[in-house]
């Protein structure tokens, strides 16, 4: 019965995958593991909370396309619950908005999305990230260049642990970002997007040349790298985890501040501080409270404001809008064009959400297996992809389509 139950969810050789814990499956695998386990009592009735908000827009579609065959062959009814606008659109047959514990409107998909009648349902439908990025300005100084960038973790064996070969997460990636420009880069899970990122920022080691500001940093020690540290700074995906919940949300800020401008007095601090939380939307008397006190959007804010308070020159945005609902996503990217407008600021956006990557990015790298298979402006990426695993991102993000060939991995 198992064996049947990881066959109807896709699992393959699930005679293999028997024995196997979870860590040791990718997200997608351990979501089909949770289908099969929901089915096993023959539901008529199958509950799916955000089933894959936190997997890649391939994987997403995949397993949508699963529960969408699923439910006709089990004959039974799903009531599925996401922010995602899109999935809405595409697979549900009605569609119930709820805010604040109450339902304001219910319907079929087609009256709802032509003709909304609640404001809240009006507001939803227009807060999907929209726009095109600003051109960039291509006289403006180069910030972050990369020749060549190779980052290897060895694979080693045997009693003596020698090395007999190589995981190539990052493999011979060039790239240029100026100032005032937003390099986005897109790929699946695994496929080396953040890795990149924390070689630029040179919080892991790496060969090929690395340039920051006309500097050569790819051979900076950890002590040489210090004094360009505020200069670069990191806005991770989990506004929830990044932030120290024993900190108040003032020291949280403020922390850089000790390490990188320790002169300043106290008074100094605290002002910067108000400074960063004004910058980012938010009362500078919230510096008080602690980030439980505070929604997913806003403490991505404090997070931001954490990276803004050192004036940095460049910023790796990794999935800063991926845990975030679709509303709060599209307040956090008009932040995010408003404070690089006001400061000149240079983002790598690495993300899987392509909508949002479209929204916010000049140029975008489609990475797949530490190797880039795409790279230009967002037009030529978003209007005319040319290689195969770009269409098939394309498709999943744009249209939710499991897209059944060879570039994309199951």
């Amino acid at each position: 019965r198992i064996l049947e139950l990881l066959n109807q969810v896709g699992i393959r050789e699930p005679e293999k995958r028997l024995k196997a814990y979870p860590h040791e499956l990718s997200g997608g695998q351990r979501q089909r593991v949770m289908i099969a386990m929901a089915l096993a009592n023959r539901p008529e009735l199958l509950i799916a909370d955000e089933p894959t908000t936190a997997l890649d827009v391939t994987v997403q579609a995949q397993i949508l396309e699963l529960l969408r065959q699923l439910k006709g062959q089990h004959g039974m009814s799903m009531l599925f619950i996401t922010h995602d606008l899109g999935i809405v659109r595409k697979f549900a047959d009605r569609v119930c908005v709820m805010t604040k514990g109450k339902i304001v409107e219910t319907g079929t998909v087609e009256e709802v999305f032509r003709n909304p009648k609640h404001d809240y349902t009006r507001h939803l439908l227009a807060s999907e990230p929209r726009g095109e990025p600003p051109v960039a300005d291509s006289s403006k100084p180069i910030v972050m260049q990369g020749s060549d960038i190779r980052v290897w973790f060895p694979i080693k064996a045997g009693l003596m642990r020698k090395v007999v070969d190589h995981v190539k997460a990052v493999d011979g990636i060039d790239l240029q970002l100026r100032a005032g420009q937003t390099l986005g880069v897109v790929g699946e899970s695994g496929s080396g997007k953040t890795t990149l990122g924390l070689a630029l920022t040179r919080l892991i080691s790496s060969q090929g040349r690395i340039s920051f500001v006309g500097k050569d940093i790819a051979s900076y020690s950890f002590t040489e790298m210090r004094p360009l540290r505020n200069q670069l700074q990191v806005v991770f995906q989990d506004p929830y985890g990044s932030l120290s919940p024993r900190m108040s949300v003032g020291d949280i800020i403020a922390e850089g501040l000790k390490v990188h401008e320790r002169s300043l007095s106290y008074e100094e601090r605290d002002q910067r501080v108000c400074w960063a939380l004004e910058e980012v939307g938010l009362d500078p008397l919230t510096r008080w409270r602690y980030p439980h006190e505070f929604s997913g959007g806003q403490r991505q804010r404090i997070a931001i404001a954490r990276a803004m308070v050192l004036k940095p020159r460049f910023v790796m945005l990794d999935e800063p809008t991926s845990a975030l609902d679709m509303s709060v996503q599209a307040q956090v990217v008009d932040l995010l064009r408003d404070l690089q407008k006001k400061h000149d600021l240079a983002y790598l956006f690495i993300s899987h959400d392509l909508k949002v990557v479209k929204a916010l990015a000049n140029d975008v790298i489609v990475m797949r297996f530490g190797k880039v298979v795409e790279q230009g402006s967002s037009a030529d990426i978003f209007g005319a992809p040319k290689d195969d695993y770009t269409k098939a991102l394309m498709a999943a993000a744009f249209n939710i389509e499991a897209v059944s060939t060879p570039a994309v991995q199951q």
